[in-house]
């Protein structure tokens, strides 16, 4: 066995990128499938791992790369849409991922989900290269397939060669932007201070043997400590749990460390919390003989598991083998289950489908400055919906959730809310849109503070509209200054009170106010006509101390300026430190 002879195991490898960048066309070429064609639109719809042996490996680097020495027992390649489920697979809280590819298209450069894809891959300190795809779509491009990077290179005229260099050079200044230094593999001298960019043409079979070799060579001698074989104790990352009708409950899993064997005792996290169960059947994927039974599987490998219990495994959770007591086990999955999330007393909700999903969500949260005021996993119910509907600040009667449902239920109880509820698969629509929801409600709710609060305001009443002298008085009125509104209170030149606003009329419209140089019919609660107010003498909108305060330092008209220093003047004649 090769991991007896060197002790290293097939690093992990996961691809991210931008939707559409060719990420699954990529993993193709690798694993000589054709899955992109079979999936609905051509994006990844599953996560799958494909193990390229040390024997395929070498076969394909040395064909291009004679000097190349392999001693890693291969790669194990993981199919992920994105970085959101590289997030799920996790590794006692650290990234599954031993190295990463970033799938780039060398034409749009990095698009919203590259810079996702580099904030996760950041955030976990996982190495990675570029691959700087559809190097075929430049212009002069002269046609070749199947062939390693540096071969096509060598047969394209020097005008393909220039297109090429701009458009590298122009990856390469978006990553610096984004603290990345890189450049193209094969001019690199130092590869632990520059990330390599390696171009492709994933739809013609070009560059995969510079990847291959790239990827090889960085293994085997910046990562030798992290790939080392270990069966001390047996762990997996569980990617996706499968209810297959009478088979029972399987777990699409990543055995990262260890040996694991059929009738082995297993610890997983499940919606009840830890829990234990028995392997039942070990299923792989064999390049020759599709999916296949196997007693016993080592490190790193992608395994289907059986498991005898029906449980509610938790995806994107560790599974751990028991050797005696699984209390430790049940401490160290109670402690993984902990979201990594900051929340806040207040904030938006967030619900996706696993815990590394959520993780994700959250922290693209925190890289916009919008707070979290509670996280958690599973599909959006009725009490989510209840809870969210009676919080105070209409800012955070929101709930975010990434690929997860909405129970019948739930959509019931929206349906008499007024919260939000913003749903997707595509990490970067959903901030986007968040964002721009609480923008345009906070610009809501400050609008209609504006227009509830009292504005600096002064009219006449004219002495020739006098309509009623009381109960309520209804005058015609000039605005003179401001804005005038329904509900507002009145003072007069000398601070006495001078009723308050009932209604406003514009001929045979209801006005709810009226502003400078406006003529309106105006009805004038609890006073009485040439008793308290007067024709032809100012009244003003009666402005709080505290609002006088806010007010005097914002911009103002010049109008509005001059009427809020003369209410200032009026109140201080009763207490000289109004306002102040």
């Amino acid at each position: 066995m090769e991991t007896a002879k060197n002790n290293l195991r097939e690093p992990i490898v996961c691809v991210l990128g931008h939707v559409d960048h060719g990420k699954t066309t990529l993993l193709d070429d690798i694993r000589g499938t054709t899955v992109a064609k079979k999936e609905s639109g051509g994006i990844t719809q599953k996560i799958g791992a494909t193990d390229i042996n040390k024997n395929l490996l070498e076969k394909i680097v040395k064909n291009t790369f004679r000097n190349v020495s392999i001693k890693i027992p291969g790669l194990l390649f993981i199919d992920t849409p994105g970085h959101v489920a590289f997030s799920n697979m996790r590794a006692r809280g650290g990234a599954l991922a031993d190295i990463a590819i970033l799938v780039i298209d060398i034409n749009e450069g990095l698009m919203p989900q590259t810079i996702e894809s580099i904030d996760i891959l950041k955030k976990f300190k996982t190495p990675f290269i570029i691959a700087a795809n559809k190097i075929d779509l430049i212009p002069y491009f002269i046609s070749a397939k199947n062939k390693s990077f540096y071969e096509v290179f060598k047969i394209q005229r020097p005008e393909y060669r220039e297109e090429l260099d701009k458009r590298i050079y122009n990856i390469i200044n978006q990553l610096y932007v984004h603290g990345i230094s890189s450049d193209r593999y094969d001019r690199i001298s130092d590869f632990t201070k520059t990330f390599a960019i390696v171009p492709v043409s994933a739809k013609l079979n070009i560059g995969i043997a510079d990847i291959l070799m790239v990827l090889t060579g960085l293994a085997q001698k910046f990562l030798e400590n992290e790939i080392k074989f270990s069966d001390e104790s047996t762990r997996g990352t569980v990617i996706e749990v499968k209810k297959e009708g009478s088979l029972g409950t399987t777990l699409d899993t990543i055995l990262y460390q260890g040996i694991l064997a059929r009738g082995d005792t297993i610890a997983l996290n499940t919606a009840n919390g830890p829990q234990t169960t028995k392997v039942k059947a070990i299923l792989v994927n064999s390049s020759n003989k599709g999916i296949m039974e196997k007693d016993k599987v080592s490190a790193a490998a992608g395994i289907r598991i059986l498991i005898t219990d029906k449980l509610d495994v938790t995806p994107g959770t560790s599974i751990i083998k028991i050797l005696d007591n699984p209390e430790q086990a049940f401490e160290e999955l109670t402690r993984e289950s902990k979201p990594n999330i900051n929340v806040s007393e207040n904030g938006v909700t967030i619900k996706a489908e696993a815990l590394g999903s959520l993780e994700a969500v959250a922290y693209e949260l925190d890289q916009n400055n919008i707070k979290i005021r509670e996280a958690s996993i599973g599909d959006i119910t009725k009490k989510d919906i209840i809870n969210v509907s009676t919080l105070n600040d209409p800012l955070e009667r929101i709930i975010i959730g990434f690929n997860v449902g909405i129970s019948p239920d739930g959509r019931e109880a929206m349906e008499s809310s007024d919260i939000k509820v913003i749903t997707g698969d595509v990490i970067y629509s959903l901030i986007e849109e968040a964002s721009k929801w609480l923008s345009d409600k906070k610009h809501e709710l400050e609008e209609e503070k504006k227009n509830a609060r009292p504005v600096p305001s002064k009219f006449i009443i004219m002495p020739d509209y006098i309509f009623r002298a009381a109960k309520p008085v209804i005058v015609g009125i000039r605005v003179l200054s401001g804005r005038v509104k329904v509900g507002d209170k009145l003072i007069t030149e000398n601070n006495k009170y001078a009723g308050t606003i009932k209604s406003l009329r514009d001929g045979d419209v209801n006005r709810q106010f009226a502003d400078a140089g406006m003529e309106v019919s105006c009805a004038i609660d609890g006073v009485i006509l040439n008793r308290h107010i007067f024709p032809d003498r100012p009244i003003y909108v009666d402005i709080p101390e505290s609002v006088a305060k806010e007010l005097k330092n914002q911009e103002l008209s010049d109008d509005i300026k001059e009427t809020l220093d003369e209410i200032i003047k009026i109140k201080r004649r009763e207490n000289q430190f109004w306002g102040f």
